[in-house]
């Protein structure tokens, strides 16, 4: 038999190829006016879609029980393309936000989509009254984090988003902490969930990406005259409206790919999509295995006398610890922070003297990283915004790789020794033993 007429081989990949191609070519000058001209599903170029890229998104709409997604080059820039699609073309944007809030999402609100002409108001996640009180004629969004970063607060996110709602804007959650394995907000009033794929979902902190969700619950035609970039004709979308072109689930996500990451490029290549994707294959194992630790450490350093306060759900007390129990939780993540006792500069020493657990700026890497957020991650927030933060110079941020818990807390204990010495009972070289209770 010939090498033209041979049979192709039997079996097929388990593992996705990965389509390593900018451009696509069609068969007609036909099919590609109609699929230019959003008339027809397909790829135009490799800034809006690719077929590793819409792997990706098809897996994490599917894990949210959303309607459907889209990528981005960064958690960041999916944050972006979601306000800036709810709010762009407002005269009037208003969002109201969380204040416990990732700082470079701040940075963000607060900065350069200020520059846009969006308006701020802050509002603590753990009480929605304060939402209600924020809320003004142009409110689009609300936008909060599942799990606080860094302080690990749970939000009251059903009240939120009934406040929300009531006044016709639309909740957009930040799922990267828990991710969907462990919470899913679609369930809780969210509309839209964003991620740093970068984070938990990829794992093993290399990719760098991220992800908008659409719930599925959003619909702009409820309310015409409150989206018309939504609702009313464009010329972009061929004198039909982002509705009429997308559907009105998927009208957001639409005009997020077609306008804004089309014009402004922050787009995921194809390798990139394929790394996350393969990560998120051990999604659940490793979330539980970091959640496991995570609370085991924070318990454990709770008790230390070098220790002031953990910040961690489920050694909260209160409001907090029946929200992880029964407010749709299956974990508090694998983030933790503490605050210490000592003096700024002994803080500082105790970093410097971790050895397994390096300083880094990321979270959801297979291993321990440390973080100081007023040096770090939210050092460019204001005296008020800190204060409203709940951080202070000597709060440590914790996020919990694979590494053998014994080894970490011996770490821990090693560098605690600065400001004070572990409780009786402690091996601190095993990291076992029965710490004494903080009064």
């Amino acid at each position: 038999m010939s090498a033209t007429t041979a049979a192709p081989p039997l079996g097929t990949p388990i593992v996705q190829p990965i389509h390593h191609s900018a451009a696509y070519a069609f068969d007609t000058l036909a099919d590609a006016r109609a699929v230019f001209a959003q008339r027809a599903g397909g790829y135009t170029y490799a800034r809006t879609g690719n077929p590793n890229v819409a792997a990706l998104e098809a897996e994490i709409a599917r894990r949210e029980g959303g309607a459907g997604a889209v990528a981005a080059s960064s958690g960041q820039a999916a944050v972006a393309l979601a306000l800036l699609t709810l709010t762009g073309p407002a005269r009037d944007a208003h969002a109201v936000v969380s204040s416990r809030l990732y700082g470079g999402s701040v940075d963000l609100l607060t900065d350069t989509l200020a520059d846009t002409g969006l308006e701020v108001s802050f509002a603590d996640p753990r009480d929605p009254r304060e939402w209600e009180d924020a809320v003004r004629e142009g409110t689009r969004v609300f936008f909060l984090e599942s799990i606080a970063n860094p302080l690990t607060e749970l939000p009251e996110l059903e009240a939120i988003a009934q406040i929300a709602h009531r006044h016709g804007a639309a909740v957009v959650v930040d799922n990267t902490v828990a991710t969907p394995h462990l919470y899913t907000p679609g369930e809780h009033g969210a509309d839209f969930v964003v991620h740093s794929a970068t984070k938990y979902l990829a794992g093993h902190g290399g990719p760098l990406g991220g992800l908008l969700v659409a719930t599925g619950s959003f619909d702009p035609t409820n309310d015409p005259a409150r989206w018309p970039w939504l609702t009313e004709p464009r010329h972009r979308w061929g004198g039909r409206s982002a509705v009429e072109t997308y559907g009105a689930e998927r009208a957001v996500l639409g005009v997020a790919r077609c306008k804004y990451l089309n014009d402004l490029g922050p787009c995921l290549g194809a390798t990139i999509a394929h790394e996350i994707l393969q990560g998120m294959a051990t999604l659940g194992v490793r979330v539980e295995r970091q959640s496991a630790t995570a609370e085991s450490l924070a318990a454990t350093l709770a008790a230390h006398p070098a220790v002031e306060r953990v910040h961690h759900p489920a050694s909260a007390t209160g409001r907090q610890r029946e929200l992880l129990r029964h407010g749709g939780y299956r974990g508090a993540g694998g983030v933790f922070s503490v605050d210490l006792a000592g003096t700024p500069a002994q803080v500082e020493d105790v970093v410097d003297s971790l050895r397994l657990i390096r300083l880094a700026a990321n979270i959801g890497d297979v291993r321990t990283l440390v973080a100081h957020p007023a040096s770090m991650t939210h050092c460019r927030l204001t005296p008020e915004q800190f204060r409203a933060s709940g951080i202070t110079e000597r709060t440590l941020r914790f996020t919990v790789g694979l590494e053998d818990e014994a080894e970490l807390t011996a770490d821990l204990f090693r560098a605690l020794s600065v400001i004070a010495e572990p409780a009786p009972g402690w091996d601190t070289a095993a990291g076992r033993g029965t710490a004494v209770a903080a009064p």
